[in-house]
């Protein structure tokens, strides 16, 4: 991590029961085939980078069940990406998606995206086919409205609309399994309608009652995503093995 590389050793891709390789903060923009030899891998970071598209022999890897893909310079995903179906969790966090690539709604497994600090307006409506996921961050966009698609997938649990453009929140009572939702730093002139116990971060997120007792669940969540850290602090979560 932070060699500053600018092509990767290719001795590294002999190593074929690696299970975790940590690329951060390189200058990286191509990866070489020989790559495919480590299928054994499950963690891939590769944030940091200079990638302009996403090397297709990451698409190999069918092992894979975390992929590190923040601050690079992608503005698509490949379709070959949906050969990942192992993937639980997803960073694509400081890029230039203008969209959210509809491959990510087939990897059936995933459980966290990290989408934050692009420039996404909209999320497509295929994204409800992912019943596993659970925590979605989207600060730092352009959402000038609550994602529709978001009202119909009550499996979230945690969802970060953070420093976007929202100006109204429709009513989020109705999602059963929501525990935290982060609505802060948009223009927005209401408070969005939550169940008993959950947590908002926002504005007027206290004026209407709400139990001062967080659950364990809440804390839980927070220590497990370390939402707070900043990308390059990456902690592997571990209730969540692959």
């Amino acid at each position: 991590i932070g060699s500053k590389l600018r092509r990767l050793p290719l001795h590294i891709c002999s190593f074929r029961e690696l299970v975790k390789l940590y690329l951060s903060d390189n200058n990286l923009n191509h990866l070489p085939p020989e790559l495919e030899q480590l299928q054994n891998l499950q963690i891939l970071a590769l944030d940091f980078n200079n990638f302009k598209a996403l090397p297709l022999v990451v698409c190999t890897l069918r092992q894979l069940c975390i992929l590190y893909l923040g601050n690079n310079k992608l503005c698509s995903l490949p379709l070959e990406l949906r050969l990942l179906q192992n993937l639980k969790t997803l960073w694509i966090e400081s890029n230039c998606l203008q969209y959210l690539p509809e491959v990510v709604c087939e990897l059936s497994l995933l459980k966290t995206l990290h989408a934050g600090s692009n420039a996404l307006s909209t999320l497509p409506p295929q994204l409800q086919r992912l019943q596993e996921l659970r925590t979605i961050w989207l600060s730092g966009n352009l959402l000038s409205e609550f994602p529709p698609v978001l009202l119909d997938m009550p499996f979230l649990e945690v969802i970060d609309v953070d420093r976007n453009s929202i100006r109204f929140f429709p009513s989020l009572a109705h999602l059963p399994g929501l525990k935290l939702v982060i609505y802060d730093h948009n223009p927005c002139r209401n408070a969005p309608k939550v169940a008993k116990g959950v947590r908002r971060v926002g504005r007027w997120s206290e004026e209407t009652p709400e139990p001062r007792k967080r659950s364990g669940a809440v804390i839980e969540i927070m220590l497990d995503e370390k939402p707070l850290l900043p990308p390059a602090a990456k902690i592997e979560p571990e209730a969540e093995p692959c």
